[in-house]
């Protein structure tokens, strides 16, 4: 089974997160027949193979659960087309064929997971993972494109606004509920607004969004409901964030949720310096990017304190939208950077 072929293949199986177990199966069995040394189910319920048995570990931790979304699976041309495609069954196929073509390799195990729940924001796959395994390095699989390195994310918290008060006259002094749930919010984007005064990148600013609106009344209560996203940047801590919204929160009740701190790590190892070459010999032009996103690497990064980055292919601007596709041209070259990198890092 080619490239395309074994992702269209593992794309065709839908599984958005919590509902991973027949990809995950599928992929467990693809791995035993592409000659892994060890294949299982993880008590989490994320893939797991393992290729050679040296003390070191190189782990390529992918994600094999989507969002939502039925997205056609076809080929138009270099094209595939559907949900998963890029975000992250691209990268994660990718990883799988490069660790079956750089075999075992003396002194390592090429370990490949394919994590459960990354975009549910509970990361129950990765957690399980980093609890398992104690990684000399460590690939994250994230769309990025064959040339390109990430090495960092922001960070992310998640908010529940809820407010609950007896219902006022509309010609009354008092505001509604409706209205003092405006003021929280724009409350937040002030508190934003604050936090990235001189600060124009967008890795480096505070991003607030509101996710979720809801307001009811039974004639004698009102009530709202809110969910806000932040993306938080490097240096501003979750937990101190969390204290500036409790100051703004008035009377209402905050339950804050998927509480990531942003990861940043170091592009000078033997890591990054591997797939510097191999994008050079593969004929490409490196860069380095950081995401406003989240990603595993938040999890996992600090925990493991290992040499670490992410990479795959595919466009990720792609992610979660209807027209989700990846260039198997790039998929191509994305094994073959990875399996020169593999090779060169264990060599």
């Amino acid at each position: 089974m080619n490239a395309a072929a074994f992702l269209e293949a593992l794309v065709r199986i839908p599984s958005p997160s919590g509902e991973e177990g027949r990809a995950a199966a599928w992929l467990v069995e693809q791995m035993a027949s592409l000659g892994f040394d060890c294949a299982y189910i993880d008590e989490a319920g994320s893939s797991v193979g393992i290729v050679g048995d040296g003390p070191r570990v190189l782990m390529l931790l992918g994600h094999i659960d989507t969002v939502a979304g039925e997205v056609l699976v076809r080929r138009e041309g270099e094209k595939l087309y559907g949900r998963g495609t890029a975000d992250a069954k691209g990268p994660l196929a990718a990883f799988t064929l490069a660790a079956a073509a750089a075999g075992p390799l003396p002194g390592w195990r090429l370990v490949v997971a394919a994590a459960v729940e990354e975009e549910a924001a509970t990361a129950r796959g990765a957690r399980c993972i980093a609890a398992s395994f104690r990684p000399d390095a460590c690939v994250i699989g994230e769309p990025g494109g064959w040339q390109r390195l990430c090495v960092g994310y922001k960070g992310r918290l998640l908010v529940d606004y809820r407010l609950r008060r007896p219902v006022a006259h509309s010609a009354g002094r008092e505001p509604g509920a409706c209205e003092t749930a405006v003021e929280f919010w724009n409350g937040v984007t002030t508190l934003a607004d604050c936090h990235n005064a001189g600060r124009a990148r967008i890795f480096e600013r505070l991003s607030p969004s509101l996710r979720q609106i809801h307001s009811a009344s039974d004639g004698l209560s009102e009530t709202v409901t809110m969910r806000l996203g932040l993306r938080v940047p490097p240096g501003l801590a979750v937990q101190d964030l969390e204290c500036e919204l409790d100051r703004l929160k008035g009377e209402a009740s905050l339950r804050f949720s998927a509480r990531e701190e942003a990861f940043r790590t170091s592009k000078s190892n033997a890591l990054v310096r591997a797939f510097l070459a191999s994008i050079r010999a593969a004929g490409g032009r490196p860069g380095f990017v950081v995401k406003s996103g989240t990603s595993d690497m938040n999890v996992v990064g600090p925990l493991w304190g290992c040499p670490i980055l992410a990479y795959g292919p595919g466009d990720s601007s792609l992610d979660h939208t209807p027209d989700e596709h990846i260039e198997i041209p790039e998929l191509e070259r994305g094994i073959e950077v990875l399996k020169t990198a593999i090779g060169s890092l264990c060599a």
